[in-house]
């Protein structure tokens, strides 16, 4: 028994010393750094040389650097942990993506060795711990939703959404009689769509023929809201090379709201709309379909972009002008504080015609008496307690000027006669301001001064500069070589509430610029004004208006070969406003829109 212990012993230390002299494997932790630096290299040559299943690698790998459209990886080894032929490595691996993003994130691989060799054991999670197999990583956008566009009052008046593009194949329209029905199949279909909704296109279809004979392949005709894709694709369901695309659209919630003035704010504020996308990595399968976020970064939406058009004003200055629906009427609105325009409205006769409410060039008429008396205030001195000649006609220079139906008042305080609207009285006094003071005075009020205006163009008006007398005497009381616009006149009114001209803004974020501004009057010339316009609503031309509030205006009643244009403007609390009617006959007509304007608004609340 003594000599089979004593054997046993012998073997345990002969075995013992046998271990102690075999050489340690080689260390693995060069083949994992070759490996990761191939990796990173996208060497998939060279790093198929450390893996057991080196077609999967280079699939996963291949597949995860063109989907996460990296620009770089950083790989940097960690711990290595060795046990007999069984190592773990530990590293940290780090993309660079596009637009200077990141993605970085510890992962491990298993080592194997066998015949003297360390091989990596291929498993998914060598790329990312959450992969699994047939998978890869791929970076995506998280869309930012579009902002919308909000009126003054808080309205959402343009939200994102989708419209329809016409699209016409020309390579498939085989002569001109093929390009000729298309055209006219086109037009016809748009014309009865557009009888539906107005702010929908229409083509000329002799243009959209010429059109399709010059252009090859895909040519746009235009865009029509997603409501009526059914009713074209039905009417064009026989018509060759003729489809509709889907396309992400600011679309007008209400297609009756300020439909041109919206139209030139979506183009101008697309790009404000789209916001920041954020991103996100994902695990995803070799058709596409992703899994798992591994990273996930929120979109910045951008912030509503406002108007400064108040949807209460608008509907209420719409509904109002359209009570001389068949007439050329319009409307524009400014709070005199801010310089927002709250409201521009046009009957569908006036649309006919353009940008009459912003551009139109008019005679004034009575209207331009407010800058008459502040040049007689500034200049002469006039208070609205002083003794004028209101004559039924008067004979300056050349001129023999007459008071509407011929009526006269003799010698009476020159508030009595702006509010009975004396022309003679005002034709003296224009006859003995000196040579470009009537003109000067009325840019101070904002007439004759341009402003670039984004979103808008508008013309404000023209005064002569009076080197003459006769000159000077027709434009005292709006006649003669006198012409303004609604919105001239709308801001010489807020001129009138606030003392000095406010800048006009329709964009908030997108600033006017004012051309060959003026200081604003002397406040001696406002504080006289004012009593003057008030009396024309309490006791003169405008006595019979039903609105509430204390309203300061002028009438004007501007003749011309053939008739003559009615027109209303003043200001109340801090509403501006311009209203005229092309060919309306006398201002009774445009104090009634103007009050229609006012009993709606009241009534809405606003």
């Amino acid at each position: 028994m003594k000599r089979l212990v004593s054997v046993l012993l012998s073997a345990t230390l002969g075995a013992g010393t046998l271990v102690a002299c075999t050489p340690r494997p080689a260390d693995p932790k060069p083949v994992a750094e070759e490996f990761l630096q191939a990796f990173a290299n996208q060497d998939y040559d060279a790093a198929r040389q450390y893996v057991d299943q080196p077609d999967n690698a280079d699939d996963m790998m291949s597949r995860t650097f063109s989907g996460l459209q990296a620009e770089q990886l950083d790989t940097e080894l960690g711990d290595v942990e060795v046990r007999d032929t069984v190592a773990t490595v530990h590293y940290n691996l780090t993309w660079h993506l596009p637009k200077d993003r990141e993605l970085s994130y510890p992962a491990q691989m298993v080592l194997t060795l066998s015949n003297g060799t360390w091989t990596v054991r291929w498993q998914p999670s060598v790329v990312h711990p959450q992969l699994a197999a047939h998978q890869h990583l791929e970076l995506r956008p998280v869309q930012a939703q579009r902002a919308s566009v909000m009126t003054s009052d808080g309205a959402e008046v343009l939200v994102p959404g989708s419209k329809q593009r016409i699209i016409v194949d020309t390579t498939a329209l085989k002569d001109d009689q093929e390009r000729r029905t298309v055209a006219n199949n086109i037009a016809r279909i748009l014309s009865t769509i557009n009888r539906e909704d107005s702010s929908q296109p229409t083509v000329n279809p002799d243009e959209l023929a010429n059109q399709l004979a010059k252009n090859q392949g895909n040519y746009s005709v235009g865009l029509i809201s997603d409501q009526f894709k059914d009713q074209f694709n039905q009417a064009m369901s026989r018509t060759t090379g003729v489809r509709l695309n889907e396309e992400s659209a600011m679309i007008n919630k209400d297609p009756n709201f300020a439909p041109d003035i919206m139209s030139r704010v979506n183009r101008i504020v697309a790009d404000d709309l789209d916001g920041n996308n954020g991103w996100r990595v994902s695990t995803v399968s070799e058709d596409g379909a992703a899994y798992t976020d591994v990273a996930y970064h929120e979109p910045s939406p951008a912030p509503a972009v406002r108007v400064s058009l108040d949807h209460k004003v608008q509907d209420a200055a719409q509904a109002a002008v359209n009570t001389r629906g068949n007439m050329q009427a319009m409307m524009v609105v400014i709070r005199p504080s801010t310089g927002e325009i709250l409201a521009v409205a046009q009957t569908p006769a006036a649309d006919r015609e353009g940008d009459l409410a912003l551009m139109g060039q008019y005679p004034p008429g009575s209207v331009f008496k407010i800058i008459t008396a502040s040049a007689g205030v500034e200049y002469q001195g006039l208070q609205p307690g002083s003794t004028v000649p209101c004559p039924s006609t008067m004979d300056i220079g050349t001129r023999i000027v007459t008071n509407y139906a011929g009526f006269g008042l003799g010698n009476v305080p020159l508030q009595t006669a702006f509010a009975r609207s004396c022309n003679t009285t005002f034709a003296d006094i224009s006859a003995r301001l000196g040579e470009k003071e009537l003109q000067k005075v009325g840019r101070s009020f904002g007439i004759g001064v341009d402003y670039d205006i984004p979103g808008l163009d508008t013309l404000t008006g023209s005064i002569p500069d009076g080197t003459d007398m006769l000159e000077r005497t027709d434009a005292g009381y709006g006649q003669g070589n006198d012409l303004v616009s609604p919105f001239g006149v709308a801001l010489m009114a807020a001129t009138a509430a606030v003392g000095h001209t406010p800048t006009p803004v329709l964009i908030q974020g997108k600033e006017t610029t004012v051309k060959d501004g003026s200081d604003a009057p002397p406040q001696a010339a406002i504080d006289a004004l004012r009593p003057l316009m008030r009396a024309v609503v309490t006791s003169g031309t405008a006595m019979g208006m039903k609105a509430q509030g204390d309203i300061h205006a002028k009438t004007g009643e501007a003749e011309f070969n053939g008739g003559s244009h009615a027109w209303f403007a003043g200001y109340r609390d801090d509403l501006a406003f311009a209203t005229l009617v092309v060919k309306g006959g006398g201002s009774e007509t445009s104090v009634a829109v103007t009050d229609h304007f006012f009993n709606l608004l009241d009534s809405a609340g606003e």
